[in-house]
């Protein structure tokens, strides 16, 4: 892609055009030997016809069906919301299509990250303690639990902003208006360094809190204590605290199964206390301050060793997604992906309603029948759900998706699976189930990315890569979640939040592949602890159990 270019056809059967930048009203446009006019403004990201679209005519991008026109559609006209609505392929099981190019992985021989060595033979990219309630009944006590150990065993964040309320405390102290107060000119506080830790080797005690456990479906309860299993047998957690109510549907027994199902050998150090066994609030607080730094001590001894990059599980991730979504940072990911695969490493490819439309082909590519037939039906139950609740996986694209140019689900969801890039489905999971496979996995999400997220990491990934358009600073309690930009402009408006700029491939600086690798490279360099992603240093510990059925 040159960097003169003003538009881009993605695949050769598309009968529709992306702007990759903003075109006039009579912009001519040169396509494959042939001149016409604009007959619409089209901003950067938005799509415009090749040809005349009649009322019904099926309109594809990536060489997929994704939606119809409602009405005629001139050449050169822009696609909205108005002309177009969404349609997708049906889907069947069909062969299988296995064979895929595996790229050259020469550059990252012998290559290396220093990470924390399981007993189950999984490695961490981090090491952090958790203290996570089974019901939300706990989350004061969670709370209290934060207060008391995070700034004093040297865990607080740096930034703080209690200086600039003390600048606004003395404006009104002096008697300055609402108006004076509001046009002020506010010195930010500097960063302060971090306290000094008192365990070297643990990067942090991070509190799970969440609005489940009881009081909803006993489906929902159950998964949750299987999402909980997996963040504490999860590589990157070095041990866990664990507060029970007593009473609730979430069992401290239902728990313990689903430790024992993802880790029958597991030994790492957990507290488990019941408030109603214990009696008072302040001696389950007691026992549960004691036996966390008991537990902290034994957990501190664990130190970081080299381990191959197979050991890598990568849950690819978007949110807050454009128009350039699918032709930069998503396609980018899909050659990390590739890669990673070929080095015998795990990927994670999630967030099902933005799958809506590439079914087949991801069937196709699923490992054998048995798993193509999963992976259908999940999809076409998970759908049938959201229908019988007034929705579907056409509601999926949200406001700024669509003001950006993702204006049918089934246009987001093309791009969206770009992420997984092009090698076999080796497994295909349900929600909260835990990667046991090397190669691409499918997990049952939603297409919210925070839920998404909370899945992918609960399901083993320990390191999650994150494409946004618009900007998003969601992060995860215990994985780096790497964030990385779809256009230039996004990541020099946001650069507080964003990690890596996928624009330059959009500008024609780079190839998806030079993208792709430069990506790998980074995230070595975070799996070994030497670098903080931005949602790391701001502290953005986003941790959402999904309710089935209720988000898309």
């Amino acid at each position: 892609m040159s960097q003169k270019e003003t538009f881009l056809r993605i695949h050769p059967h598309d009968n529709v055009l992306v702007a990759l930048q903003n075109l006039e009203l009579g912009t001519v446009i040169n396509f494959e030997g042939e001149s016409f006019p604009l007959v619409d403004r089209v901003a950067a990201k938005h799509k415009f016809a090749i040809n005349e679209l009649a009322q019904g005519a099926e309109i594809y991008m990536y060489g997929v069906l994704v939606g119809k026109a409602t009405v005629t559609i001139p050449k050169g006209g822009l696609l909205t919301t108005a002309n177009v609505h969404h349609a997708s392929e049906g889907f069947h099981l069909g062969e299988r299509k296995l064979s895929w190019h595996q790229p050259d992985t020469s550059n990252f021989a012998g290559k290396t990250f220093n990470g924390y060595h399981r007993a189950d033979g999984s490695v961490g990219t981090a090491n952090y303690w958790i203290v996570v309630p089974l019901v939300f009944c706990e989350n004061r006590n969670i709370q209290v639990l934060k207060e008391a150990l995070v700034d004093k065993l040297g865990y607080k964040k740096a930034k703080s902003y209690e200086g600039d309320v003390e600048q606004l405390m003395e404006l009104y102290q002096a008697g300055k208006s609402v108006e004076e107060i509001l046009n002020a000119d506010i010195q930010l506080s500097a960063d302060k360094p971090n306290s000094k830790r008192l365990f070297k080797n643990i990067d942090g005690i991070k509190f799970l809190n969440h609005s489940m456990g009881c009081g909803g479906t006993k489906d929902d309860s159950d998964a949750l204590c299987g999402l909980i299993a997996g963040y504490i047998t999860h590589p990157n957690v070095a041990g866990a605290t664990v507060l029970s109510l007593g009473c609730q549907h979430a069992q401290v027994s239902i728990l313990q199964a689903e430790i024992a199902k993802r880790d029958p050998a597991f030994n790492k150090p957990m507290v488990v206390l019941e408030q109603q066994k214990v009696g008072t609030e302040s001696e389950l607080l007691k026992q549960a301050l004691k036996q966390t730094f008991a537990g902290l001590v034994q957990a501190n001894q664990t130190q970081r060793q080299p381990a191959p990059l197979s050991k890598l599980c990568i849950g690819m991730e978007c949110g807050g997604s454009d128009g350039f979504s699918g032709i930069s940072a998503n396609p980018a990911l899909g050659y990390v992906s590739d890669l990673l695969v070929t080095m015998g490493g795990s990927v994670i490819l999630a967030e099902f309603p933005e799958l809506c439309g590439v079914e087949q082909e991801l069937s196709d590519r699923c490992a054998d029948e048995e798993t193509a037939n999963r992976f259908m039906q999940l999809m076409t139950t998970y759908n049938a759900r959201a229908e019988a609740d007034g929705s579907g996986f056409y509601a999926n694209p949200s406001p700024g998706n669509i003001r950006d140019g993702l204006i049918t689900d089934a246009i987001k969801s093309a791009g969206a699976a770009k992420k997984g890039g092009t090698s076999p489905v080796t497994a295909v999971l349900d929600y909260p189930e835990k990667v046991t496979k090397p190669g691409l996995n499918l997990l049952c999400t939603p297409g919210s990315d925070v839920e998404s997220t909370t899945a992918e990491v609960g399901s083993g990934a320990n390191i999650v890569l994150f494409t946004t358009g618009l900007g998003t600073p969601t992060g995860n309690p215990i994985t780096p979640v790497i964030k990385l930009s779809t256009n230039t402009v996004m990541f020099e408006r946001m650069p507080d939040i964003i990690d890596i700029n996928c624009g330059t491939i959009i500008e024609g600086d780079e190839t998806i592949q030079q993208a792709g690798e430069r990506i790998l490279n980074y995230v070595i360099h975070v799996a070994n602890g030497e670098v903080e992603p931005k949602s790391v240093k701001l502290g953005q510990d986003d941790f959402i159990p999904w309710k089935r059925g209720v988000s898309l």
